[in-house]
């Protein structure tokens, strides 16, 4: 069972009690709102696969498209382990609204300064490229950012089976989660290696710490409305209003 299977069934009693409210599929993030015993939940992720290649070609990248409030929940989290990006999209952002309904006790605490904190005069690596890659970079003994699509100073992604385990410290970002590479890149990390997995995708579970995670850093959504006017208009991340960064730790 993967690490979402598992999610997706500790899940599944809370959304067989949810219904679906609204999905915004957005240029950027795609929220997911439902409705548990009266109140509104929302959860966030990264909307990945939303290629222009589907546009006329008759392809189908979300085949519940204009349909996906007749899925019940369940299913809407389900599509949390798809190999359709999109899909996969929709789903982790169900499976963080849900996850609100019985939240974690978290620290409202950001990534970076877990990161600026643990990684300090070590070795750094980092999954993903983030606003705040270069201050770390001015605080780290080395840092290594690796990306699927590099910008400059970053390396390719390809080479995390040899600088993972070299480091003290490892952030990965939580569209690992979505796009599979999680379970592999958490296994190229040291044992003694403070590991935390970031980005509002990231699921607030514990199921997370359970396999090796020190630390996992997303993101609530505490005022609905606001959150998806900003996904309505193609906000980035940092234009969502409504959303509040916050750590959950193995221990502290």
């Amino acid at each position: 069972m993967t690490l979402i299977e598992r999610i997706v069934h500790e899940i599944a009693p809370v959304a067989a009690e949810a219904t679906p409210v609204e999905v915004l599929v957005g240029a950027y993030w795609t929220l997911t709102t439902i409705s548990h015993r009266g109140t509104l939940y929302a959860g966030l992720a990264s909307t990945l696969g939303g290629g222009d290649e589907h546009h006329h070609g008759g392809g189908h990248p979300l085949r519940q498209a204009g349909h996906l409030l007749e899925l019940p929940v369940t299913a809407l989290a389900d599509l949390a382990r798809s190999a359709n990006l999109l899909e996969a999209s929709v789903g982790m952002a169900t499976l963080n609204a849900l996850l609100a309904v019985t939240p974690q006790p978290v620290v409202a605490l950001n990534a970076e300064e877990i990161i600026a904190e643990r990684g300090a005069g070590k070795r750094v690596a980092i999954v993903g490229h983030f606003p705040f890659t270069e201050r770390i970079r001015q605080l780290a003994a080395t840092l290594w950012v690796l990306e699927l699509r590099p910008r400059a100073g970053d390396e390719p992604a390809e080479r995390a089976p040899e600088r993972l385990p070299q480091a003290d410290v490892v952030a990965l970002t939580g569209t690992s989660l979505l796009n599979g590479t999680f379970e592999t890149l958490l296994s190229y990390c040291r044992p003694e290696a403070y590991v935390l997995v970031l980005g509002a995708t990231t699921p607030l579970s514990k199921a997370l710490l359970e396999v090796g995670v020190a630390a996992v850093s997303g993101t609530r959504v505490v005022d609905v409305a606001a959150a998806r006017v900003g996904v309505m208009q193609g906000a980035t991340f940092r234009q969502i209003e409504g959303k509040l960064p916050v750590t959950l730790f193995r221990e502290r």
